[in-house]
């Protein structure tokens, strides 16, 4: 399974007293495969460093770049599927460029995507997600 995960998903599963923390274990262990962009590992990059530090950023930055289980999509086309906030298309894009299972969102502006019927891009919740990798 290949999964995009939305930046806010990171945040909320990096710290070991999150009830996610299973979610970043599982993509160390390699439990699933995660397609990134280099838009995408540099809004990673700058969200996790302002809600955690510089140097969590970097060190989550650096992981990502060494795990066997993380891909390196180039978008060749941009679809621009969200108008709300243009800037989530990048994590489209991707899950696009990438054949993705999912793309694992809490945000409303990808709520979009259940009535483009191509290409078709299914969302999920960190919940969901949670579920699916628990179950696994």
């Amino acid at each position: 399974m290949t999964v995009v995960i939305d930046c806010n998903i990171f945040v909320m599963c990096l710290t070991s007293a999150s009830p996610y923390h299973f979610i970043y274990q599982s993509l160390i262990s390699g439990k699933f495969n995660l397609a990134v962009t280099g838009d995408i590992l540099l809004e990673y990059e700058e969200i996790v460093q302002r809600k955690y530090s510089i140097t969590t950023a970097q060190t989550f930055i650096t992981l990502l770049n060494e795990l066997p289980n993380v891909f390196y999509m180039r978008t060749h086309y941009q679809w621009k599927l969200i108008i709300m906030d243009p800037d989530d298309n990048k994590y489209c894009d991707c899950a696009i460029a990438g054949q993705a299972t999912y793309i694992v969102t809490e945000d409303k502006h990808f709520d979009i995507l259940k009535d483009i019927p191509f290409p078709s891009v299914t969302t999920i919740t960190i919940d969901q997600f949670l579920k699916i990798l628990q179950s696994a």
